[in-house]
């Protein structure tokens, strides 16, 4: 420097600048880097002689500048800047991008120079900046007074400079001909991450969040993978969060989904790193040097927007570097070597053990609460709660749609209306956009954008603003969440995705196989791959389900693709199908029915009867619930059987449909039953009536004699005992005569229980002997153990302990076994009779307790035999005492029906106990003949 030169004193405002990426773009020009770089200096130079700054320094490409007013330095950098792009360079490559930075501060000069902190801090100013841009402390913005014409000071925040403890407030100098866009500043900032600050509290995901964080920690790629609205994106950065301290160089989120072409994923991940386009060399080089000697996670958010491109750049930045680990969140994986796929799963809607609500509850009370202005929702609607939950399938999205729903909904309203799940939970939103319309576009702010970091340095060809829904948009609606991912399948893939909505559960291969007809390999390995579908393994083979959002939305597409008809009559035949190999053992030969083989089908089965009561064929549906009659009347589902078959008639009547007599007649049977059970003796009456009239038109003896036998129930019902075993012995010695005697069984049994009620102990015995061969030949009847059940009765009236022992042990043990609940809850009350008999008063207490509250949950009516069981608790509550009855009675109530079964299993053989009184003649404790005195109140057995 000349010494004639001035040196400003006081407040000095210090300039340094310097040529971005200047070894670089020395690489790539040769010679022909030199006159740029003199080019460059006589640009700067003339501004700086034009504004009276001192020129201090020139090294290289940089300058350092000192100035006595701010707005004079300021004034220099913007006529610099501009005359540095208004020139016109050799090539598009050699074109210098000067980054400057100001700083203004008290400083005197000694010797040609200045030795103070403040020109250190406009140095860091300056390294903070990039190519094109100027930025300026919060003393060169104060003193800057008045900005150049048409210039502004857009405010960064506060940022660590390096070298000093405080915090900078940096300012970047906005006005036109000049770049706005830049990455964040290049500071040591304490906290090195740019994570996005939530809005709302993260619920729950305790367990999901350690076992991601071990992958992470021990992986250097994982993908968290899962449906739309499943909650990854938030689970990964509240874990990105934790990591941040054992990542020296930083935790950087970077959102996929707003990058709007292939070629630009690499350009998005190098803005957020504060990284810009050197000439001449791809963008994904500049980015793998960078990460190369560095510990840092990059946090990809929303891959499935650009899943080639992000697996491309992925493999090179782990190929690059050892200390680079990358957090994923996809819709599907990528496949690339290393990857760790991690399926996020729905969120729990079971509570804990520990008695604390499900995190899906949680969720729902947390959301609901501020939907409403803090007011959460009342106790009472706890149970509404958890319906709502469980039919989301604890999906995250549909839970945060839901609460928005509860500003003017009851919780009970929102679980009736889940029917309708997109259309409950979309309500009131901007509806989709067409399938056929193109791409979609938003004008949301993004967190990082591509286009303005890569400015006129993006490779060309590359579109800027024409882009996807970005992700709020995206996640308004469940039906746009949804069709991000349909958009994306194949026609096999979605065509599939639309037949599986006729499922209502998870399904095996071979289900999948069976519905479309072909190989379904290759469309189903991508809905699992595009997490539209959940592969769930099991020892026996995977199965696969769709969460329920989903399998609306793809029931939707169905309707709309016509192929609603096709694919629910095919589902019928399916249902029917499953419902006739519940009866087949593995060779197709008849098995004892067991009610287990049905639950499973419980809900593919009311699917397939909605369809039926409402598009179908009513035939089908009437088939498929005589399927059902036996699982729904020992689950306590009597009225739900008999609502179907309402709904059948109303579809019988609408169509006009013709149904064979046979068929009516076993219909309104069932029909009958079932009104029994329910308690509607009138309906039951009713039916019965319809129901012989039917087989007697069908001319079907077997049909016949199970209708005629069932006449006998009504009247047992309305207390008309001896016209009931009037008709019984009618109906068994007419069905012997016909040779259907099989058929008749239920009247068999109920002459049995009619016998036994009345005393006539030895003829009932005798009845139930010749019976128990007949019942062992029908595989549909010998599961129950009827037999046994009213054998074991008998020998308690009689006094029997040892025999009644017996054969109720067989009868529990056989119900229980093959899913006959309500039944089981009959034996119950039995063992308890033989419990107190044999002087165990407590566990017959504890048995009473467990049979009523099961049955109290069941809805069942109490059967011939609730007299009895009254008579005897009143007995064995004298005996023990209120208290003690009570006590024990209550902590029967608290068992589940199998941990009540296995009490009674356990009691101790009579023969077994101390003083047998088997072998000492005349100590047994006899149990009374006379069950119950013949009263006119309402039983019902509820056998059939």
């Amino acid at each position: 420097m000349s010494p004639r030169i001035h040196l400003p004193s006081g407040l000095v405002t210090f300039v340094f600048t310097d040529i971005e990426g200047s070894t670089r773009l020395a690489q790539l020009l040769g010679p022909d880097y030199r006159p740029v770089l003199w080019e460059h200096r006589r640009l700067l130079r003339r501004t700086i002689a034009a504004t009276e700054g001192a020129e201090l320094l020139t090294e290289g490409d940089s300058f350092f500048l000192a100035f006595g007013d701010a707005t004079a330095a300021l004034t220099a950098c913007l006529t610099a800047q501009r005359a540095l792009a208004s020139h016109e360079w050799p090539t598009a490559d050699a074109v210098p991008r000067v980054r400057m930075g100001l700083h203004t501060g008290w400083a005197e000069p000694r010797d040609g120079e200045y030795a103070t902190p403040e020109v250190h801090r406009a140095a860091r100013v300056a390294a903070a900046a990039h190519g094109g841009q100027v930025l300026c402390s919060a003393s060169a913005a104060r003193h800057a007074e008045p900005l150049p014409p048409g210039a502004s000071l857009l405010d960064l925040g506060l940022h660590r400079l390096r070298g000093f403890d405080d915090r900078e407030r940096l300012f970047q100098l906005v006005a036109p001909g000049l770049e706005r866009q830049f990455p964040r500043p290049r500071t040591a900032d304490a906290t090195a991450h740019n994570l996005p600050t939530p809005v709302t509290s993260f619920i729950g995901r305790h367990a999901e969040r350690a076992e991601l964080r071990r992958l992470v920690e021990a992986h250097r790629l994982v993908t968290v993978v899962g449906a739309g609205g499943a909650g990854k994106t938030r689970l990964a950065v509240e874990l990105a969060v934790d990591l941040v301290e054992s990542h020296p160089d930083g935790v950087w989120f970077v959102d996929v989904a707003a990058v709007t072409d292939p070629g630009l994923v690499a350009f998005a991940v190098a803005a957020v790193l504060g990284l810009r386009p050197e000439p001449g060399r791809p963008m994904v080089d500049t980015l793998v040097e960078y990460a190369a000697a560095r510990r840092m996670l990059v946090l990809l958010d929303t891959c499935d927007a650009q899943p080639a491109a992000s697996a491309a750049l992925i493999s090179r930045l782990l190929a690059g570097g050892v200390g680079v680990r990358v957090l994923a969140t996809s819709r599907e994986s990528f496949g690339v070597p290393g990857e760790v796929v991690w399926r996020i799963p729905p969120l729990s809607v079971d509570p804990p053990p520990d008695g604390a609500e499900s995190d899906a509850v949680a969720l729902l009370l947390d959301r609901t609460a501020a939907a409403r202005g803090g007011r959460p929702p009342d106790p009472a609607e706890s149970a509404d709660l958890r319906r709502v939950v469980r039919r989301l399938d604890g999906l995250p999205l549909a839970i945060e749609l839901a609460a928005a729903r509860l500003r003017v909904l009851s919780v009970g309203q929102l679980a009736e209306r889940l029917d309708d799940v997109l259309g409950t939970l979309d309500a009131g939103r901007d509806p989709e956009r067409s399938p056929d319309e193109p791409d979609w576009s938003g004008d949301r702010p993004d967190v990082v954008d591509p286009a303005g970091a890569v400015g006129e340095m993006a490779p060309p060809g590359l579109a800027v603003g024409d882009g996807r829904r970005p992700a709020t948009e995206r996640h308004l609606t469940m039906q746009a969440t949804v069709t991000w991912s349909y958009r994306t399948l194949g026609p096999r893939a979605a065509r599939l995705l639309r037949w599986l909505a006729v499922f209502a559960g998870p399904v095996d291969l071979a289900t999948v196989e069976w519905l479309l007809g072909d190989d379904p390999l290759d469309p189903l390995s991508v809905l699992v791959d595009k997490s539209m579908v959940l592969a769930e393994p099991h020892a026996s083979g995977c199965t696969y389900r769709m969460l329920d959002p989903i399998r609306a939305y793809a029931a939707r597409r169905l309707v709309e693709a016509g192929e609603e008809r096709s694919a629910r009559d095919r589902h019928v035949a399916w249902s029917t199908h499953a419902l006739e190999r519940a009866h087949l053992g593995p060779d197709g030969q008849p098995v004892t029915l067991s009610l287990y083989a049905l639950d499973p089908l419980a809900g593919e089965l009311r699917a397939a009867l909605r369809w039926c009561a409402t598009g179908g064929g009513a035939r089908a549906g009437l088939r498929l619930a005589g399927g059902l009659d036996q699982w729904w009347r020992e689950r306590g589902l009597a009225r739900e059987g008999r609502l179907w078959m309402f709904r059948l008639y109303g579809r019988i009547a609408e169509k006009g449909e013709r149904i064979p007599d046979a068929e009516l007649a076993a219909a309104y049977h069932m029909h009958s039953l079932h009104a029994g059970a329910d308690g509607e003796f009138a309906e039951e009456l009713r039916y019965s009536q319809r129901a012989e009239a039917a087989a007697r038109q069908a001319g079907d003896a077997g049909l016949l004699a199970r209708v005629l036998a069932g006449r006998a129930a009504p009247l047992v019902d309305m207390g008309q005992f001896a016209e009931a075993e009037r008709v019984c012995r009618e109906v068994i010695d007419w069905a012997s005569g016909q040779e259907v005697v099989g058929d008749a069984l239920f009247g068999v049994f109920r002459l049995a229980e009619l016998l036994w009620r009345r005393g006539a102990l030895d003829e009932a015995a005798e009845l139930l002997g010749a019976a128990r061969p007949v019942e062992a030949a029908r595989p549909v009847e010998r599961g129950r153990r009827s037999v046994d059940m009213l054998l074991g009765m008998v020998a308690l009236a009689r006094g029997d302990l040892v025999a009644a022992h017996e054969h109720l042990q067989v009868a529990l043990r056989s119900r229980m076994s093959h899913g006959f609940h309500g039944r089981a809850c009959d034996t119950l009350n039995a063992m308890a009779v033989r419990c107190a008999a044999g002087g165990d008063g407590p566990t017959a207490a504890r048995l009473f307790g467990a049979a009523g509250a099961t049955r109290a949950s069941m809805r069942c009516t109490p059967g011939i035999y609730g007299g009895y069981w009254a008579q005897r608790q009143g007995e064995l509550r004298r005996e023990l005492g209120d208290a003690a009855f009570d006590s024990a009675y209550g902590e029967g109530a608290e068992l589940g029906l199998e941990e009540a079964a296995a009490l009674a299993l356990g009691v101790e053989h009579p023969d077994l106990a101390a003083g047998s009184a088997r072998f000492r003649a005349g100590q047994a404790r006899a149990v009374p003949r006379q069950p119950v005195t013949p009263d006119r109140r309402r039983h019902h057995t509820g056998h059939a």
